[in-house]
């Protein structure tokens, strides 16, 4: 299951992990969030043990929203110690986020 990652634990569960982390940045009112949401949690289970995988919900967290400027959303950004190395901004299929992420195991 996708972690709850907030304003307060943001720093704890993304910036130190000892794994690449992705990271969904959504909303409830967004329809393409809604799209991407079931694919985040079938990523978490994929990736369980190989990557920490997690949501940041934008209305109730919008000091990490700001700080690496998200304006659209769904908002995917994968760390890899303490540091963004890739992104997908819209809705994809999950292969993509994969395929992502897979990179950064390698």
């Amino acid at each position: 299951m996708a972690l709850e990652i907030t304003d307060a634990n943001f720093d704890e569960l993304v910036l130190k992990a000892d794994k690449p982390v992705l990271v969904d940045f959504w909303a409830e009112w967004c329809g393409p969030c809604r799209m991407v949401g079931p694919v985040v949690e079938e990523l978490a289970n994929d990736f369980n043990g190989k990557a920490v995988v997690g949501k940041v919900n934008v209305d109730h967290n919008s000091e990490i929203s700001m700080k690496y400027g998200i304006r659209n959303i769904p908002a995917l950004l994968i760390f890899k110690n303490g540091e963004i190395v890739d992104k997908q901004i819209g809705a994809v299929p999950k292969s993509v986020l994969t395929e992502k992420l897979n990179k950064q195991l390698a």
